[in-house]
């Protein structure tokens, strides 16, 4: 019997995947077709959406781009008569469009994303799910297990990139009565993906993760903190525990054994600073969600000042994998400092954007040429912006660059949690420092004086330098500003709050240099530093321009060349979009 997959992540829902879902389903249905239709979460390759996969005899065949009209010739062509349509395959064993995409990754931690379905635990059990923890139930101790995770070297997957094992062992040996564990899956970076698609696309393992963990540290307690902007994520974490715990893998003395575990859902907000640990744990707690001043540390006072444990939703997803396939089999993966594999959520100007899982140590240009498959519409490969709001932009030509912890941390940039957004030659460095640090202020949760107060002097002069009223000093008081906002500010928003400003400052000093002595921005990004004129000589006369202005800036004769008033113009650029002859000039 065939097999019909539909990615259905959020990202496959919004592109039509769902409708293709239930087309395929009406007419199977009314074909009376003996296919297997099922889905399963996000493939990755979020740039050819929406995907469906068929597997037949052992073989796959994977069609890009499939909208509900395509569902007819699929199932005629393919499924009934056993001809592939070629031409809208991405994938087969003899079409390999994407082959650079695919085999330049390690999957671990999307090991079964794409693959089964995430509303179904028969799937993940199929692939080895819950092996895991009724090994580690059986044959270890909770010493045991926090030692296998310590020599594996897997480092928390949320930004901080503290080592794993280590965290379970201060928890461990905390004495109490009780004791928590919980899953920090508040993503809130602007571009990241990577723990919604993991949620969405693989549920179990990260309660499985959560379920060793507990274990080791000696708590009977966990919470999932997730965004409640996940709602999908959401449905599909209480559709996989409520399947647990019929199987009998949740609860009281799970496989015979001493130990028992509860797990709880705790939707968040969406306030940033609650990706921070001491504040998310306030917010499960009820109260108003912002850090408190450490230590002591939430493995001795944490949740209802109980011993806790805190991982992101990465981290728990690598845990199973670790504990059957063995430390060594992870440590192979990566760097002498960095271990394992890493999932990026590449977003931007570049070709293929979606999610990519790849070996730490793997160059950035890697990453960018071979798995991205390169800048879009031709243009420059300038940058990437990695870590999100907390972290800073890495320039093209540092682009062999391994990406690890210590690497990164050596460029004034972060890990992050994964996110990494490309850009091309057409982004200004001082716009784009003006837009994380406006998201960082608005996130601020104002304990800090420096860090409600620096963040917000320092937009202030971002603003006046985009909007052409910047001055001497300006760079350096912005420099300033941010190394005091890091030495000043009480948790991790605040002390990473200026990287983006200060990175960019490093590596792209010139563009700020321009736009404060010349009033000019040299991306031709920062509307009040523009200038728009009609070169005389290509202007026909054809009124393309005077149709598309808003706001009548533009007059001339029909074929006579046209002029721009400066007064009435305001810099939308609708005229250069729209002119066929290279007429209209940016200065």
């Amino acid at each position: 019997m065939k097999k019909i997959k539909v990615g259905l992540g959020t990202c496959g829902i919004s592109a039509g995947g769902e409708l293709v879902y239930n087309k395929l389903s009406e007419e199977i249905k009314l074909r009376e077709l003996e296919v297997e239709l099922s889905e399963t979460g996000c493939m990755g390759m979020c740039y050819e959406e929406a995907l469906v996969e068929i597997e037949d005899d052992d073989q796959s065949y994977l069609y890009s781009k499939v909208t509900a009209d395509k569902v007819n010739r699929i199932l005629e062509d393919h499924v009934v008569n056993n001809n592939p349509v070629e031409e809208w395959l991405i994938r087969s064993s003899e079409i390999t469009k994407e082959d650079t995409f695919i085999e330049n990754q390690e999957r671990i931690v999307l090991r079964n994303c794409g693959l089964i379905n995430p509303s179904s635990i028969e799937d993940y059990i199929e692939e080895d799910g819950y092996k895991a923890i009724e090994k580690t139930l059986s044959e270890y101790t909770p010493e045991d297990v926090i030692n296998i995770i310590s020599e594996s070297g897997l480092r928390g997957r949320g930004g901080g990139g503290f080592p794993t094992g280590l965290k379970w062992k201060l928890t461990y040996q905390s004495v109490s009565d009780k004791k928590y564990i919980i899953c920090n899956a508040d993503e809130g970076d602007p571009g990241a993906f990577m723990d919604r698609s993991i949620l969405e696309g693989d549920p179990h393992s990260i309660i499985e993760g959560m379920m060793i963990g507990a274990y080791a540290i000696g708590a009977d307690e966990a919470y999932i903190y997730v965004r409640a902007e996940y709602p999908l994520a959401i449905q599909r974490l209480r559709n996989a525990i409520a399947q647990a715990e019929e199987k009998g893998f949740i609860g009281n003395n799970i496989f015979g054994s001493d130990f028992s575990i509860k797990i709880n859902i705790k939707e968040g907000a969406g306030a940033f600073v609650c990706g921070e640990e001491t504040a998310l744990i306030a917010s499960i707690e009820g109260k108003r969600g912002v850090p408190r001043l450490r230590p002591p540390f939430p493995a001795v006072k944490g949740l209802w000042d109980k011993p806790t444990n805190i991982n992101n939703v990465e981290t728990y997803a690598n845990v199973p994998w670790i504990l059957l396939n063995g430390a060594e089999a992870y440590g192979s993966y990566g760097t002498e400092k960095s271990k394992g594999t890493k999932v990026f959520a590449l977003a931007g100007k570049i070709k293929r954007s979606g999610l990519a899982e790849v070996p730490m140590g793997t160059t950035i240009n890697q990453v960018v040429h071979e798995i991205g498959g390169g800048i879009k519409d031709g243009k420059e490969f300038k940058a990437v912006q990695m870590g999100g709001p907390s972290g800073g932009c890495i320039p093209a030509s540092m682009g062999d660059l391994q990406i690890d912890y210590d690497e990164l941390k050596k460029t004034g940039a972060i890990m992050g949690s994964g996110g990494l957004i490309v850009l091309d030659e057409t982004t200004c460095m001082v716009d784009l420092a003006k837009y994380f640090l406006t998201f960082t202020q608005n996130e601020s949760c104002g304990k800090c004086t420096f860090c409600r107060v620096g963040t917000k002097r320092m937009l202030e002069i971002l603003e006046r330098i985009t909007e052409g009223e910047g001055k001497e000093g300006d760079i350096e008081l912005l420099e300033d500003l941010g190394n005091k906002i890091i030495k000043g500010s009480l948790c991790g928003l605040g002390q990473s709050a200026p990287n983006p400003v200060l990175t960019t400052i490093k590596y792209y000093r010139e563009e700020y240099e321009a736009h404060i002595n010349n009033k000019k921005c040299p991306a031709r990004n920062c509307p009040s530093l523009l200038t728009y004129t009609i070169f005389e000589e290509n202007c026909k006369g054809c009124g393309l321009c005077i149709k598309h202005c808003p706001t009548d800036a533009i007059t001339g004769e029909k074929k006579q060349p046209h002029e721009i008033d400066q007064v009435q113009c305001i810099k939308c650029g609708k005229c250069f979009e729209v002119c066929r002859l290279d007429a209209v000039e940016i200065n």
